[in-house]
């Protein structure tokens, strides 16, 4: 006979699942005493930040990872991560502790009531076993329902006393396949539907990118000599946006998407859902004329899409057999667009730099590889037309799918470790908004600890400057609580460990930039910046 814990840490062993990242508490020590030598536990100060290191390591490994926080409170405390997870489809195995089973008739103090319903409708699935001798058996079918499309996380509600109990040496490994094919003749009239089309247009998402579908989906692309957009609010960017057929990000509202859209007769979305739309603007979903292809990994997008017709399958999958189907186009290829002059950008400089200046002092040091975090939402348009935030390789592009802040600053941490273990070694940078930076700076600790390779810039305008420009869009002055005066960022990056600097002037900007990607360690640089609020949306 064996214990749970000898029999589940065997499972996890064969399952490849030896990283553990968590904060714990007093119902999880019994699961982590004796805590093996040949797995990882990754120690992250709050449990936000346990999920989003977590979720960042899975997808720069490619991989799930065990994530382990405390009972009712310590879920509570990463639901909102829990929620980008589900989002961005990352596999992530979620547990945490549960009271002892002989007490939990009377909720004893730290019970997790409920627990199997607490991360609904964020989890894939969510169990407590009925018996500790379930625990392996419960972490196997947690492992098949997480990597299965679409991917993401689930929940194990673990009793603490379970651990010791003695159990048969069972074998419940098994496997499962990860991938959805196209149905053929689905894929059949959808090709033909592309061939017959006068004026396609192509509208990509994270799907893609998760399936390593960049190189596959640029073919298409140019077989079908259509112009590529990014789907509204894209969590990946599966389409390098130097390519002479890249359009930009669609505007996430339904009268300017399908104005963006006009003059098309035919719209094929691949991997994105349709569409993510917020605020309201009204209008029609699609340009008059036009139709709707979607292919999707999840039944779900594709079920609640307001328009157009649907195939699930895995993107690369699908994008694969209908490039055996497309008629290459003859036509001439798109003109890339015209970049604007970094010297026309730079030239007056006035102090605070603009958002846009801030970007391209920081574009003249951008390394041939690197990872792009950001969460700065009202510098989004700025930072996409600059050569930082001009994605041109694969998996260099991450952010959060739900509109969550307080995700990116730890999966920024989970993307360091993924390049520093697989030799890759990438530097990760992080532009992060003063008050997005307030979500997670915990975070920065975990980095620090293990010396990780993180550059983390902040243009500082102190305020919420996406909801301002809302406020100007819904027409709702006077909306208090939207300043943020009198927060020392570099004080806070201090204090966590990291080096951290103020630079206002572009020369002290352009030193202390090169200098954190040539160097190893976390900083943190403050720049202050001016705060003019633009419209959310295009005329």
């Amino acid at each position: 006979m064996k214990t749970v814990r000898e029999v589940t840490f065997d499972l996890l062993r064969r399952l490849d699942l030896t990283t553990i990242v968590g904060n714990p508490g007093s119902t999880e020590e019994t699961f982590l005493k004796n805590f093996p030598e040949d797995f990882n536990y990754i120690l992250a100060l709050q449990e936000c930040s346990v999920v989003g290191i977590a979720d960042g390591l899975s997808q720069g490994l490619k991989k799930p990872v065990i994530v382990n926080v405390h009972t009712g409170a310590g879920m509570g405390n990463a639901m909102g991560c829990i929620l980008s997870a589900f989002v961005n489809k990352t596999p992530l195995i979620i547990t945490a502790g549960q009271q002892t089973r002989d007490m939990l008739l009377s909720e004893p103090f730290l019970t997790n009531v409920e627990a199997a319903n607490f991360p609904k409708p964020w989890v894939k699935w969510s169990h407590e076993p009925a018996r500790a001798q379930d625990v392996p058996g419960a972490f196997m079918r947690a492992y098949a329902t997480a990597i299965q499309q679409p991917a993401g996380p689930v929940f194990l509600s673990l009793p603490l006393d379970d651990w010791d109990q003695e159990m048969e040496d069972i074998d419940v490994y098994r496997t499962t396949s990860t991938r959805t094919a196209p149905d053929p003749t689905r894929i059949t009239e959808f090709a033909a539907r592309i061939n017959q089309s006068k004026n396609p247009v192509l509208v990509y998402g994270g799907d893609i990118a998760r399936s390593n579908g960049w190189d596959e989906g640029i073919t298409l692309a140019e077989m079908v000599n259509a112009p590529v957009w990014n789907g509204p609010f894209s969590e990946r960017i599966s389409f390098p946006e130097n390519h002479p057929l890249f359009k930009g990000a669609l505007p996430a509202a339904i009268g300017p998407l399908s104005k963006a859209l006009h003059g098309h007769d035919l719209v094929v979305v691949i991997g994105a859902p349709v569409f993510r739309y917020y605020p309201w603007v009204a209008g029609d979903y699609l340009p008059s004329g036009a139709t709707l292809l979607q292919i999707t990994d999840s039944p779900y997008e594709a079920a609640k899409a307001v328009v157009g017709d649907s195939l699930v399958s895995d993107s690369k999958l699908a994008i694969i057999e209908l490039s055996k189907l497309i008629t290459p186009r003859n036509t001439q290829p798109h003109a890339a667009p015209e970049s604007t002059s970094k010297s026309i950008i730079l030239e007056d400089i006035k102090y605070p730099l603009t958002a846009e200046q801030l970007f391209a002092v920081l574009s003249e040091h951008v390394p041939e590889d690197y990872i792009l975090v950001q969460e700065s939402p009202s510098n989004i348009p700025e930072l996409s037309r600059s050569r930082l935030g001009t994605i041109c390789k694969p998996d260099s592009y991450y952010t959060m799918g739900s509109g969550g802040l307080g995700w990116d600053m730890p999966a920024a941490v989970g993307l360091a470790f993924a390049e520093k273990w697989s030799g890759r070694n990438r530097p990760v940078i992080v532009i992060m908004g003063d008050g997005s930076f307030q979500y997670s700076p915990q975070a920065i600790w975990t980095a620090v600890q293990h010396g990780l390779h993180i550059t983390i810039v902040v243009p500082k305008n102190e305020e919420y400057g996406i909801l301002k420009s809302f406020a100007l869009l819904e027409e709702t002055p006077n909306v208090p609580g939207l300043d943020l005066p009198g927060i020392d960022i570099v004080s806070l990056a201090k204090g966590y460990g990291a080096k951290a600097h103020y630079a206002e002037k572009t020369e002290d900007i352009h030193d202390l930039f090169k200098k954190a990607l040539d160097s190893k360690g976390v900083t943190v640089i403050e720049v202050p910046i001016d705060k003019h609020i633009h419209a959310l949306l295009d005329d």
